[in-house]
């Protein structure tokens, strides 16, 4: 009888997992940008919203919001307890809170090292026509708009890290790859499912996933970018949704 090696199943298992989680995204986000390619108007003159409004009335869109986060977390807890079964748990992907002053601190470190040139990037992005204006929140002022807010920001990294970083990059040592590619297909990854954005979006995002990546191979733990990744969401979207316009009004030049 031939038994096969745990290896053999994990090809199946990631093409699986990502296509209930980031790959759909991905898909979405490739004819997302080749509807506004294709569109009357240049791709610098459409906007991307993120955090849209899904009904008018208030407390069923705050219903629609949080569903929509809780639900966006299930393939994190599918990638985890695959993992699991091969005993690899969140701890040995340094997802936990022994260290929270180190892991706040690299956090706070790769989200000012990012942070700050993306924002050049986002403007040059937009000067070249190659990005469509970002708007990162659309939801209406409400008492909960600013937590509904952070949450999805929250949501958003745990997503991406685990999967993106953990999940995937442990999933692709298996298979005896060197780390170049390995990087490589973690960052384009990252890149394909913010396409959406433009091509400025894909490119960034790209450049985030290799350092990300890096960072990740080097010290083994996910918690540092989840920190970072939530504090770059969380200013953006609440930074957007409090800010003056006026004051944002250059993001959308």
């Amino acid at each position: 009888m031939i038994v096969d090696s745990p290896r053999s199943r994990y090809g199946p298992e990631i093409a699986i997992v990502l296509l209930l989680s980031l790959g759909q995204s991905a898909v979405y986000s490739v004819v997302s940008l080749t509807a506004k390619l294709t569109a009357d108007k240049p791709l610098a003159q459409q906007t991307a919203t993120l955090n849209p409004t899904v009904s008018p009335r208030p407390y069923l869109d705050l219903t629609y919001q949080t569903l929509g986060i809780f639900f966006a977390l299930i393939p994190v807890a599918l990638a985890l307890y695959l993992l699991a079964q091969d005993r690899i748990l969140p701890r040995t992907l340094g997802i936990d809170f022994r260290r929270p002053v180190r892991d706040v601190g690299w956090g706070a470190g790769l989200a000012a090292a990012i942070g700050i040139p993306g924002l050049l990037f986002v403007y040059a992005a937009l000067q070249l026509g190659i990005n469509a204006q970002i708007r990162p929140s659309g939801l209406d002022a409400h008492w909960w708009t600013v937590p509904v807010l952070i949450l999805s920001a929250v949501q958003n990294s745990v997503l991406e890290e685990v999967i993106v970083v953990g999940y995937l990059i442990t999933r692709l040592r298996t298979f005896s790859l060197s780390p170049v590619w390995i990087i490589a297909a973690s960052a384009v990854l990252r890149g394909s499912y913010h396409l959406y954005q433009g091509f400025g979006g894909f490119i960034g995002n790209v450049v985030m996933g290799v350092v990300f990546a890096l960072f990740y191979l080097r010290t083994k733990r996910v918690m540092p970018l989840i920190v970072a990744h939530s504090l770059l969401d969380i200013v953006a979207f609440v930074g957007y949704a409090l800010l003056p316009a006026a004051w944002l009004s250059w993001l959308t030049l």
